[in-house]
Formats: structure tokens, sequence, C-alpha cells
């Protein structure tokens, strides 16, 4: 399949339904992912920050609401029409409907951080998305995506079991690991490269205050650390 069928498969993979699980909430299970990953990314609050794949605006909501400069990326008109439904005019996020592969001249070195949160696994060419990212980035700037991670057979059940969710649209889960990402990354001149995995729980459980306390017990636990559902990979561009 080629870059466009890629991008066209996608756009009707989460268009053709709506996709609750994408839906803004403000829930501590979102919050986990969006402190890990602004801690580990370092973000200040005078920098500006471009999320790719922002789809209905789950993070990205909440991004603004904290008071970040935020920007959002993505290739569904559809999503980000959704987005702007769900802000409702408190925020006017600037949008951008655009590949990261191809990123608008008009965007270049205009980042400090690029941000993706669950958004790598769907891309068509990560070689191609990174060297995308690096053009938008300015000198020093960072690369962060959040990522489910591979080897954690769950997230395999999920897509078989979840109603709407297909190998064809969430199978680059399995390229989540650290040798292809890293490579990708590499070839496009990213350098200081990471990857730290958390969590343990599911939302149902850790959304509330007593699963979050066991979940920062057995996370620390080196037994199952590799297995952990949720990866950070992080690099930056010299």
């Amino acid at each position: 399949m080629n870059f466009l069928e890629h991008n066209r498969e996608q756009i009707g993979y989460f268009e053709r339904s709506k996709r609750t699980a994408m839906v803004p909430v403000d829930s501590p299970y979102l919050n986990r992912h969006l402190d890990e990953a602004l801690q580990r990314a370092g973000v200040r609050a005078d920098e500006r920050v471009l999320e790719i794949g922002c789809g209905m605006g789950r993070y990205t909501l909440l991004l603004a609401h904290r008071g970040y400069k935020v920007e959002g990326m993505d290739i569904s008109a559809g999503l980000l029409d959704r987005l702007r439904g769900f802000d409702g005019g408190r925020h006017t996020i600037p949008l951008h409907c655009a590949d990261i592969a191809e990123p608008p001249e008009d965007l270049r070195e205009r980042f400090d951080v690029a941000l993706g949160l669950f958004a790598l696994h769907h891309v068509h060419d990560m070689a191609a998305c990174f060297a995308g990212i690096r053009r938008v980035l300015r000198p020093g700037g960072r690369v962060l995506f959040l990522e489910p991670n591979a080897y954690n057979p769950l997230f395999y059940i999920q897509v078989a079991v979840t109603p709407g969710m297909t190998w064809e649209g969430d199978g680059g889960i399995a390229r989540m690991r650290r040798r292809p990402v890293f490579q990708a990354m590499e070839a496009a001149g990213f350098a200081k490269l990471s990857l730290v995995r958390f969590g343990f729980f599911p939302p149902f459980l850790a959304n509330r205050r007593w699963g979050r306390r066991i979940e920062s017990v057995l996370e620390r636990l080196p037994l199952w650390r590799p297995l952990l559902p949720f990866q950070i990979f992080r690099g930056e561009r010299p």
C-alpha cells in the first residue's frame, strides 16, 4: 500500500464510527499519560508544542487547558472539525490538516516540541515521519511519542475483541519496538534517544485512587517492566 492509500485507509478507519474512546475527557488515566510525556519532554510554559495526530483533541484540549502553547496536526479534516466542536471556541487552538511526513512550509522550525500520543503506530513510513518532524522543530527541539508496548499481548487482544478496531488500522503496534523506531529517528538525524515504560492498569482501574496506588507499586517491579503497557520514545534535534 502506498502513502496516499494508507492515509485514505486511516482516515476512513477513524471517521467510520464515533470512536468513543477518542472523545476528550478529563480523567486521571489520560492526565497520567500527559504528565509522563511532558516530564520526559521537559516542556516549559513558554515553548511551542505541536501535537501530531491530535484527532478529536483528547490530549490537545488538556494541553490547552493547562496553558501550553499547543497546535494540532492530523490528516483527517473530519476529526479536526470534531476537535473544534469539543473545544467550543474556548481555546481557539491552531489546527493543521496535513501529514507530518510532508509538513506545510510555514511550519518550518516553528516548534520546540513535537508530541505524539498513540499516533506513531498509525503512520505509513516512520523514517519520513521523523524527517518531517525534524523540519518543524527548532534546533535543540525535542520529539516524543507515547505508544503501546509491542511486547504487551493485551493490546493485540484489544484489537481482536474491540468493535471498530482492526489489524489493518492498528497493526502498527507490532512495529513499536526500540530497534525500528530508533533506526527511523537516527535516519532523520535525531540524537540522545531514550525509551522508558510505565503504567499497568486499564482505565477502569487506573481512574480509581486505589488503583493508581497499586499501579505505582506494580510498575516499579523489575519482573514485568519489559511488558509495561506504555512506552515513551524521545529524541532531540541537534
